[in-house]
This record gives C-alpha cells, sequence and structure tokens, in this order.
C-alpha cells in the first residue's frame, strides 16, 4: 500500500459462526487484532406485510447474527490483550421511521442497542464500542438500485432522493471512512457507547 502497510483478505461468511470463529482464529494467530469494523450488511425493502419470512430471516442472519459472530469471535482476544475498538456500521433507518424499511430498521435498530451492549459490559477491559448511522450515501447500491426500479429516470430520482438530506446532496464514502477513522484511532480515547448519525442533517434539521 502506498502508505507502506499491508493488508490481506479473508473470505467469510460473517452469518455462519464456525466459519467465522476459523477465520478470526486465522488472522489472531498472525497478529493482535486492535480494531474490528463491522461492515457487512445487505438491505431490503418493503412493509411487514410484503417480507417473506425467508427475506427477513437473511436480513436478520447478515446484519445482526453476522456482527454477533464477529465481535463473539473478537472480544476474547481484545479482552486477553490489553483492548481494542469495536466499530459498527448501523443506519438511521434504526433510529427513524422510514417508509417500506421494515426489516432492514429492525436490524438496524438491533445493532445500535448491540453497540450500547458491549460497549457497557466492556469498557473496564479497556474496549471501546461505537456505531455509525450513515442516511443515504452514494455507493454503486444506489446506482443499482436506481437503475432497476427507475430505468430512464435514475438522475431525475438520484436528485429527489439526495434533496431528502437537509444538506442538500447525499454523503460521500470517504466521509463515512473519515469518521471510522477518528472512531478508532486514539483521538477518541474517551468515546465508547455513541451512536453517530452521520445524515446531513436528515434526523434533525427538518423542522
Amino acid at each position: 500500500m502506498q502508505s507502506g502497510g499491508r493488508a490481506s483478505s479473508y473470505a467469510c461468511d460473517v452469518s455462519d459462526q464456525a466459519k467465522t470463529k476459523s477465520t478470526f482464529s486465522q488472522i489472531s494467530a498472525q497478529a493482535r487484532i486492535h480494531i474490528l469494523i463491522n461492515n457487512a450488511g445487505v438491505s431490503h425493502i418493503g412493509t411487514v406485510e410484503s417480507t417473506a419470512e425467508e427475506e427477513f430471516d437473511r436480513i436478520l442472519r447478515v446484519n445482526v447474527k453476522g456482527i454477533y459472530n464477529c465481535i463473539q469471535a473478537c472480544i476474547g482476544h481484545m479482552k486477553a490483550n490489553g483492548g481494542g475498538v469495536v466499530l459498527n456500521m448501523a443506519s438511521i433507518a434504526g433510529s427513524a421511521g422510514l417508509a417500506e424499511r421494515f426489516a432492514y430498521s429492525t436490524s438496524k435498530g438491533a445493532v445500535i442497542a448491540m453497540t450500547y451492549s458491549v460497549a457497557r459490559d466492556y469498557v473496564a477491559h479497556n474496549i471501546r464500542c461505537n456505531c455509525i448511522s450513515p442516511a443515504r450515501v452514494h455507493t454503486p447500491f444506489v446506482d443499482g438500485y436506481l437503475a432497476k426500479n427507475y430505468p430512464g429516470h435514475e438522475k431525475e430520482m438520484y436528485d429527489k432522493l439526495a434533496k431528502t438530506q437537509p444538506i442538500g446532496r447525499m454523503g460521500e464514502p470517504e466521509e463515512v471512512a473519515s469518521l471510522a477513522l477518528f472512531l478508532c484511532s486514539d483521538a477518541a480515547s474517551f468515546i465508547t457507547g455513541v451512536d453517530y448519525p452521520l445524515d446531513g442533517g436528515f434526523m434533525n434539521l427538518h423542522g
């Protein structure tokens, strides 16, 4: 990497506890794990009526159980090695009532609750746990969603969605990464048990 660091990749289905534990065992055998960022997730659109059981189970299996599996596989290692940082990716959908996001909102509400619980249980072990709750962020998922559901009207719908943020645009992945970098750094050593909305004013500026 340009900064002189090294990166390794490991394929892992985080919804499978045995595979998750095996992957973390491989990683911890090579080096101490200082930071865990739980970023794996899937989305879903639908109300409670239109959400099939298998879809609901899939969302919870990845978005909730996946985070549980990763934290459980890693937390003992952090305790035994002087502490660490856990950062979970949630969403404003976990705190606000968004239309047709029943399963997704349910899962992200659980992520926020897990964040508080882990932060409280492990604060004495020098383990900090926070989460980030973005609003709409311009990612390939957004482009794919618009292409699939609004063919020929992608730009019009993009602009409409962007303007739902009071700041007038969607967030950029780099902006999420910047907050994540801060929360995982020593500069945030006094911060734990906090859900950070990264929302362009969505939660508080609609008055």
